[in-house]
């Protein structure tokens, strides 16, 4: 249960944003943005428009940073950009870690008395510090089965990075996008904004870096071509909270903003594999456990538990090896390869959750993929023997699976691929605007 201080927070944050937007007469039940998968670094780009005049941002998905940050140093003009200053509830939302001037000509990014963050990029592994600011927001409504009108966050929270913080990521892309279990994460930020009735967002991401994913905030449903609505097929586990931040840069004392779930135990073609079971536990100092990333291209596994897979994926399967093409350790021929409905036919996979009847299943299509004509590896990553995480689920495991993040009651819904369904993540609407 939140704390009374908690939700107190939550009631005024909520209240800020809902008097910011009191313009807007018409109330969406749900947002939906395009996310589309960049093929030269694997990363999931979405696109937002903002400031005045609106111009389109790309932004870099990550499911589990704690709000949005753009490069204000490149270009940024608007006229509507407002600084959070010192001691504002802004900063308190944020927990800024400080305040500060510039000892410059003042733009978005330099302004005096104005309250500091610290963006992070996740894959150069670089924080810095960023002044928090707000400005203009404008997303499209949808009803779940295609878009709807645009509507607008006045004063939405953000963080400015100096352009160096763009390095790593997918060309053009002018910031990222955070998701994360935070007050000013763009769940919250559009629940209370909206007056959504639940703080929930769901992700489908494609594998086609031609045709858009979809990521919705708010409930269901979820409609993809030809009609399926996805939150029928939904199976739900806990979100588990880990006690300490697993963050680039945190304040002590701060539990993690990242998703994680209760993996139990893992089965390939239905057997149980043997693994050490304290890792997939999260102990008093944060190690251990399981998240879901969508900046990690693929699962990273500890390393006795990625040998555990490996050799029993190897048992279990008829296909011949080949020699490893990094960052893969396993992979084969795929000259006698068949396939299935749900990708290559290669022994499944089971994530294992609260018990043995919930479990995330882990076809070909998620388990494999393909380097060249020649050749399919086992999509798992060796992450070494002392990784902060033991188990961290990422893109290619995501593709073609829905997944419903609750915040408001701390649980997961996932789908498992949606190819059985004859649809994909691809198959969202977003070429005609709902009625």
């Amino acid at each position: 249960m939140a704390s009374s201080s908690s939700t107190l927070s939550f009631f005024l944050f909520a209240l800020f944003i809902t008097l910011s937007h009191a313009q807007n007469s018409f109330r969406p039940k749900a947002l939906v943005l395009p996310v589309v998968k960049d093929s030269a670094t694997n990363q999931y780009v979405t696109s937002i428009n903002q400031r005045t005049p609106l111009v389109p941002v790309k932004l870099v998905v990550d499911i589990g940073s704690r709000y949005m940050w753009v490069d204000c140093d490149d270009g940024y003009v608007s006229s509507t950009y407002r600084p959070a200053l010192c001691g504002s509830a802004q900063c308190s939302l944020a927990k800024a870690n400080g305040c500060g001037n510039c000892f410059s000509t003042p733009r978005p990014g330099c302004s005096n008395n104005t309250c500091g963050v610290s963006p992070y990029n996740p894959i150069i592994k670089t924080s810095t510090y960023g002044d928090l600011a707000a400005d203009v927001l404008s997303v499209q409504s949808t009803d779940g089965s295609s878009p709807g009108q645009v509507v607008t966050v006045p004063r939405f929270l953000f963080s400015c990075a100096p352009t160096f913080l763009l390095k790593g990521l997918a060309s053009g892309v002018k910031g990222m996008a955070g998701f994360g279990r935070t007050r000013i994460g763009l769940p919250s930020q559009f629940a209370a904004a909206f007056s959504l009735p639940r703080r929930k967002f769901a992700i489908c991401l494609s594998t086609s870096t031609s045709s858009n994913g979809a990521i919705f905030i708010g409930d269901g449903p979820y409609v993809f071509l030809p009609g399926t609505d996805v939150s029928n097929l939904l199976t739900y586990t806990p979100l588990i909270t880990n006690p300490v931040s697993t963050a680039g840069s945190y304040v002590q004392g701060e539990p993690s903003y990242e998703y994680f779930i209760r993996v139990k135990s893992i089965k390939v073609n239905e057997n149980r594999i043997p693994l050490n079971s304290s890792l997939l536990s999260i102990d008093s100092e944060g190690i251990g456990g399981t998240k879901i990333s969508s900046v990690n291209p693929y699962t990273i596994l500890e390393s006795s538990i990625y040998k555990a897979v490996t050799d029993a994926f190897i048992r279990e399967t008829k296909l011949t090896r080949v020699a490893p093409v990094a960052p893969f350790g396993v992979c084969f021929s795929s000259k006698n390869m068949t396939s299935t409905r749900v990708g290559p036919a290669v022994p499944s996979i089971d994530l294992v959750l609260q018990n043995e009847n919930v479990y995330w299943r882990i076809f070909g299509a998620n388990s494999v993929v393909s380097v060249n004509d020649k050749v399919m590896c086992l999509a798992f990553l060796d992450g070494g023997s002392n990784p902060r995480t033991s188990i961290v689920i990422g893109g290619h495991q995501l593709e073609d699976n829905l997944l419903q993040f609750d915040l408001a009651t701390s649980r997961l819904g996932f789908t498992s691929t949606l190819l059985f369904m004859q649809t994909t993540c691809a198959n969202f609407n977003f070429t005609s605007n709902a009625s």
